[in-house]
């Protein structure tokens, strides 16, 4: 009696199967594929988007270092290099700033691990074909003397900013063989007796697929881009930011990883979250402008809100240790809108990428007074607001925007650096609004990116790296550790998967 033949067992997809499609997922991707694995990532964005968040950044990466001799193996030449300072960032600093900026809630394996391995993760990619330099109109002011002095502890970019950081990362995947697909809507993982083995894809034409592989990375970025989370776990008020990077990010492969048992990791009430051009037609997940919206000068100014008051430290540290919090502050004043304020002197020291951005929210005036009609607020409030902090400062201290001055204002709330009376026509108000980056809340892992359920255990197959990634921060960050992040533990989820 003949019997019919055994089936043939199902055939993976790939080896390892990446879900997203940033500077996170694609590291995993290189690192999975440089073991000779072979490697699928799957976008949900289609070509013409991809990149997700870090398409969007000015691609600045903290790593440590000791200095400009140490960088200039990885930073691309620049004939200011002769006349710059660049000062070494240890390891330790990295880690303190870590600490002081979230509050001591800093998962402490994982900052170990970035902090230590954000440099040589920086080398890897640079190696692989990634262009970095350093970023003088961000990180630096020219000094009367013709020199630069970086600051901040922030120092390195990549060369074309996030669009140069993901198009070097589309053309090594290319290099290394990495399958690469666009329009590929992951929405639930494959679990066979508790283990991960691939993922269902909804295509750009409707159809749904069941892709195998031995694991998946999930790089697909935090909910930031879902009003109905952003308001159940961020609060109320927060449907309203807005969206500075990728539209796609709406927390899918969280819930996704979530339902398959995974555990939640670091805080999922807080977020990245920046001061963002308010009025500006298109201000959301604008690939033209991209970073562009940011308003970072205000440490150089005051920030006042529409009843013509000051309301925080503009000067409380370097702004790659405030800017990514105060996002949140501008959402809690009335109207959700507040007013960055500078006179002509001033208004030079702006970043021309941001303050003269085609179609910037400015009002320009020759006098406070009708600063004030332009914006809508009572001129004799911010008169008295401005004259109370002109008259308030230390103009014993001198001004020096390449170091923490202790130039301050002693008004209420105080400006503790960098204060310089607002006193000279013209004057300039750029408004500003909440601009959501991306949320902290995530998935638990071991320093490994393996995910971890509710008992502490590893879901075998299954791994996190990027913004998906919970613990590294709460309630604020240091600038360019979210890039960095990514290299690391997206290259150490790759080495395993």
């Amino acid at each position: 009696m003949s019997t019919a033949p055994e089936p043939a067992p199902e055939q993976n997809a790939a080896d390892v199967i990446v879900v997203g499609g940033g500077n996170a997922a694609f590291s995993a991707a290189h690192a999975a594929a440089e073991r000779g694995r072979r490697v699928l990532l799957l976008e949900k964005a289609p070509r013409e988007q991809f990149g997700g968040n870090s398409f969007y950044t000015a691609g600045a990466t903290r790593i440590a270092h000791g200095g400009l001799d140490d960088l200039r193996d990885v930073i691309e030449f620049d004939e200011r290099h002769a006349v710059t300072e660049v000062p070494a960032y240890s390891p330790q600093e990295y880690a303190a700033d870590l600490a002081k900026v979230t509050g001591g809630r800093n998962d402490p394996a994982l900052t170990e691990v970035l902090v230590h391995e954000a440099g040589p993760g920086v080398r890897w990619l640079n190696s692989l074909g990634l262009k970095y330099r350093l970023m003088y109109e961000r990180q630096a002011y020219a000094r009367e003397d013709g020199t630069f002095l970086f600051w901040g502890g922030l120092h390195v970019g990549n060369v074309g900013g996030g669009e140069g950081l993901m198009l070097d990362h589309l053309e090594i995947a290319q290099k290394l063989h990495t399958g690469v697909r666009f329009g590929q809507d992951v929405f639930a993982l494959l679990v066979e007796d508790g283990k991960v083995r691939g993922v269902k894809v909804r295509s750009s034409d409707g159809t749904v697929q069941e892709l195998r592989a031995e694991s998946v990375v999930l790089g697909a970025g935090g909910f930031e881009a879902n009003p109905q989370w952003r308001r159940e776990h961020l609060g109320e008020g927060w449907e309203h930011a807005k969206v500075r990077g990728t539209p796609f990010n709406r927390g899918e492969m969280l819930a996704a990883a979530l339902e398959a048992g995974a555990a939640k990791g670091g805080d999922w009430a807080s977020c990245h979250s920046v001061q963002w051009d308010a009025f500006t037609p298109q201000n959301e997940s604008n690939r033209e402008l991209t970073n562009r919206l940011t308003r970072g000068g205000y440490p150089l100014g005051v920030i006042i809100n529409s009843n013509g008051e000051r309301f925080l430290d503009e000067g409380e540290d370097y702004r790659n240790y405030t800017y990514a919090k105060y996002g949140k502050v501008i959402l809690q004043q009335p109207g959700s809108v507040a007013w960055q304020i500078f006179d002509a002197g001033q208004r030079p020291m702006l970043r021309a990428e941001e303050y003269d951005m085609p179609g910037v929210s400015v009002e320009t005036a020759a006098s406070v007074d009708d600063l004030a009609a332009k914006i809508g607020v009572d001129p004799e409030r911010l008169a008295k607001t401005i004259n109370e902090y002109n008259t308030s400062i230390d103009t014993a201290v001198p001004f020096d925007p390449n170091v923490k001055d202790g130039r301050r204002s002693a008004m209420v709330p105080p400006k503790s650096n960098w204060a310089n009376p607002i006193a000279t026509a013209p004057y300039y108000a750029f408004a500003v609004t909440c601009g959501i980056t991306f949320t902290f809340g995530g998935l638990k892992a071991d320093t490994h990116g393996r995910v971890l359920d509710k008992q502490g255990d590893h879901i075998e197959g299954l791994y996190v790296c990027g913004e998906m990634l919970g613990g590294l921060f709460s309630d604020n960050y240091p600038g360019g550790a979210g890039l960095a992040a990514g290299i690391v533990f997206g290259r150490r989820a790759g080495a395993l998967a």
